[in-house]
């Protein structure tokens, strides 16, 4: 093969992979039905989990719900966490625990109640509550469908049960929303 074919090969290669990260976050386009075996998922740096965003506001133009597929290996978890949208667990799979600080109206989450959740349980997080999902199931994956409002979701970590909320770390946009995310653009007079 010639320079001139290799570099034609080399900008075609570069402009249909520039056009597959574009077409990722277009919500143009979108099939109404997809095999979920085909979506994206990555561990977004957590290792130990598989994230799907199944229907999400930055990758589908979604503007009231959000639909995640999460799958936890034996002994991870969520980080602590608390966001200002409900959200909705359907468990597929697997067992573990729900932590979650019911009290959170205070300066700090607190000490949080437990929780099993087990296949085919389900449980709802309300708006700003403090909790974490745990794979505390050494034999099995946690697979749990998640349903949350108000997308795109801003989150407020926390390195233990007792940091003061203005302690908190916020993340936004969240892991998975990072690569579609795009400040509004600010018109200057």
């Amino acid at each position: 093969m010639g320079v001139v074919q290799s570099v034609i090969l080399l900008a075609l290669m570069l402009l249909f992979r520039l056009k597959a990260e574009a077409s990722h976050c277009s919500t143009h386009g979108v099939p109404l039905v997809r095999n979920i075996a085909e979506l994206p998922q990555d561990n977004y740096g957590r290792p130990g989990l598989s994230h799907i965003t199944i229907a999400g506001s930055l990758l589908h133009g979604m503007k009231e719900v959000e639909v995640w597929l999460q799958t936890f290996a034996p002994g991870s978890r969520t980080p602590i966490h608390r966001h200002s949208c409900e959200e909705v667990f359907v468990v597929l799979k697997g067992s573990g625990t729900l932590y979650l600080a019911s009290n959170s109206h205070l300066k700090y989450p607190g000490q949080p109640q437990e929780f099993p959740i087990f296949t085919n349980s389900t449980f709802q997080i309300p708006v700003n509550d403090a909790h974490q999902v745990w794979n505390t199931n050494q034999g099995e994956d946690l697979q749990v469908l998640v349903i949350i409002s108000r997308p795109p979701v801003k989150v407020f970590i926390y390195d233990d049960w007792f940091v003061p909320h203005v302690a908190a770390n916020l993340k936004f946009p969240y892991y998975w929303d990072e690569q579609c995310f795009q400040t509004p653009t600010k018109y200057e007079l």
